[in-house]
């Protein structure tokens, strides 16, 4: 298996390479909404390419295509990891930006926010999926 961004590929495609191996604080977060939406709402789509019209390849961690909101999940907060130094926390600001005026929702969590209290950062993007929010 290849590494991209120290996460182990997987051997399924999707568009545009392989799709990475789901991490803990992903696997967290799944059942964390399950839970706290008492399974009402439908699937996300995982790693969703969501600006391929204008030639960029990113991706949100998860996403309701249909009521444009997604979810990106923030590790290495404290390890100094990708999304927190120069480059690429430079990078992760454009991608929200140009999402936020595509008309996505777009929200970041952290494996703190999640353990802290999921109920208070769950409950607005559960609000948004559903329409109410």
């Amino acid at each position: 298996m290849r590494k991209s961004n120290g996460r182990q590929l997987v051997g399924h495609r999707i568009r545009g390479g392989m799709v990475p191996e789901e991490s803990n604080l992903e696997r967290t977060f799944d059942t964390l909404l399950r839970i706290a939406s008492r399974n009402t709402l439908p699937d996300p789509e995982k790693e969703f390419s969501f600006a391929g019209a204008i030639g960029r390849k990113w991706r949100f961690d998860r996403a309701w295509p249909a009521a444009m909101v997604a979810v990106e999940l923030e590790g290495g907060v404290y390890t100094q990891g990708r999304h927190t130094r120069g480059a690429g926390f430079e990078s992760d600001c454009e991608k929200y930006n140009t999402a936020t005026a595509m008309g996505w929702r777009v929200f970041r969590l952290t494996a703190k926010m999640l353990q802290k209290d999921p109920t208070k950062h769950l409950k607005p993007v559960i609000e948004s999926i559903m329409g109410g929010g």
